[in-house]
C-alpha cells in the first residue's frame, strides 16, 4: 500500500477532480464550505512540499439550476447552459474565497473539447496552464457548459480531467468519488465485494466491473472513470480512484485510505516521447549543424542557433523531422515557431529572438521533453 501511495505523494503534478454531488448540496445548491475548506488545507499541505496542483471542477450547472429556479430532473440543452452560466460565476467566487484561506491564489479556466483535441488551442491551453502554474496559481478548470453543444461536450468531467492531465504531462490524477474505489461488485447491492486496490492492464474483466452513477446531480459513473484511466494511462500518468465524502480526503488517501490506484507503465514524460515518435505525421523537416547533434544526443534542446536550414511549411505545434547536416534523420519533435518565423531566427542566439520576431517566443525551436530521437 504504501508503494501505491507514493504514486500520489511523490508526484510532482496531480490533477483533482471534483464531482457535482461532493461539492453541492443536492437539496440547497450551496457549496459544501465546510468540505471545501479542509479540502483547500489538503492542498495546501500539497504545496507546501513542493506538489503543483489543479482541480477538474464540476457543480456550476448544479448551483445554477437552483439559482434559476430550474425544475429538478433532466434539464434540455439551453437550461444547462444558463444554469452553467449562473452557476460558475458563484462557483469560482467559492472557489476564490475559501482556497484564500489558505494564501492560494487561484484562476479559472474554461474547456471545451476543441480546447484538448484541436492542435493550436491544445497547445495554447497547455501553455497558459503551465503558466499559471509557474507563477504559483492554482487553476481551476471546469467544461464550457455555457458554449458547448450536446454534441461537443464531454459529458462528464472524469474524462475532461485526463484529457487535461494529458495535455499537462501531469504524474497523478485523483478522482473524487462517491464510492472509494472499483469493486468486483456493486458494493451496495452485494456485501461481499472486493476492492480492486491495483490495476495495471484495462482488460475485458476490469471493464465489465464498471456500474452506473448513482447520484442525482453528477453525470459520472464508474465506466466513465475506466474511460479516464485509459487515457491517462495510456499518458504515463497514474490514476486514484477515492472517496470524497469524508473530509480531508486527499488526507486520508495519503493515510492509506481505501482506494483504486491504476498504474501506468511509463512516465508523462517517456510517453509523450512513444506518441511524438509514432503518432503523428512529420509537416517539415530541420537541418542542425554538428554542435547542434551533438547536443541533441547529450539530451539537451534544439536552439535556433544550431539550425541551419528548414523546410516548410509548418505551424507553431506541428511535428517536424530533425536531421544533420547530412540529411539523416535524428529524430521528431513539436516545433515551437511556424516555419515562417523560424527561417527568420535560424543561427542566431536565443536572446535575439524577441527583437528579431518582436515579441518574446520560447528559448528551444523544439524543447527536449517534445523531441524523440531516433
Amino acid at each position: 500500500m504504501a508503494t501505491l501511495i507514493s504514486r500520489f505523494t511523490d508526484a510532482q503534478r496531480v490533477v483533482v477532480k471534483i464531482g457535482s454531488a461532493l461539492l453541492v448540496d443536492g437539496e440547497t445548491g450551496k457549496i459544501r464550505r465546510d468540505w471545501l475548506t479542509a479540502l483547500g488545507e489538503d492542498i495546501a499541505h500539497m504545496r507546501r512540499r513542493g506538489q503543483e496542483v489543479l482541480i477538474v471542477s464540476s457543480g456550476s450547472i448544479a448551483m445554477g439550476r437552483h439559482v434559476l429556479g430550474l425544475r429538478s430532473g433532466p434539464l434540455k440543452l439551453e437550461e444547462s447552459q444558463a444554469a452553467a452560466a449562473a452557476g460558475q460565476i458563484q462557483l469560482a467566487h467559492a472557489y476564490q474565497e475559501i482556497l484564500a484561506l489558505q494564501k492560494i491564489q487561484v484562476a479559472q479556466i474554461l474547456l471545451t473539447p476543441t480546447d484538448t483535441e484541436e492542435r493550436r488551442r491544445y497547445l495554447n491551453a497547455r501553455s497558459t496552464i503551465a503558466t499559471l502554474l509557474d507563477l504559483g496559481a492554482l487553476p481551476v478548470v471546469n467544461e464550457n457548459d455555457t458554449v458547448a453543444t450536446s454534441e461537443i461536450r464531454y459529458g462528464d468531467n472524469d474524462r475532461l480531467a485526463a484529457r487535461v492531465a494529458q495535455m499537462i504531462s501531469a504524474d497523478c490524477l485523483v478522482l473524487l468519488s462517491d464510492i472509494d474505489g472499483l469493486y468486483d461488485a456493486d458494493p451496495k447491492t452485494d456485501k461481499s465485494a472486493k476492492l480492486i486496490a491495483e490495476v495495471r492492464t484495462l482488460d475485458d474483466k476490469i471493464l465489465s466491473m464498471a456500474g452506473k452513477s448513482q447520484t442525482s446531480v453528477g453525470s459520472g459513473g464508474m465506466t466513465t472513470k475506466l474511460k479516464a484511466a485509459q487515457i491517462t494511462m495510456a499518458a504515463g500518468c497514474n490514476m486514484f480512484i477515492a472517496s470524497g465524502t469524508i473530509p480531508h480526503p486527499l488526507r486520508a488517501l495519503e493515510q492509506g485510505a481505501n482506494s483504486t490506484c491504476f498504474i501506468a507503465r511509463d512516465t508523462p514524460r517517456k510517453a509523450r516521447k512513444k506518441w511524438i515518435a509514432a503518432s503523428l505525421t512529420s509537416r517539415g523537416r530541420i537541418f542542425v549543424d554538428k554542435g547542434a547533434e551533438t547536443a541533441l544526443k547529450s539530451g539537451k534542446s534544439l536552439l535556433p542557433a544550431g539550425v541551419i536550414k528548414i523546410a516548410g511549411p509548418f505551424e507553431r505545434g506541428d511535428l517536424v523531422t530533425v536531421s544533420n547536416m547530412d540529411g539523416r534523420e535524428l529524430g521528431r519533435g513539436l516545433i515551437a515557431y511556424s516555419s515562417e518565423d523560424a527561417e527568420k531566427i535560424i543561427g542566431h542566439k536565443s536572446g535575439e529572438i524577441t527583437e528579431i520576431l518582436g515579441y518574446s517566443g520560447r528559448d528551444e525551436m523544439i524543447h527536449r521533453d517534445e523531441l524523440a530521437l531516433n
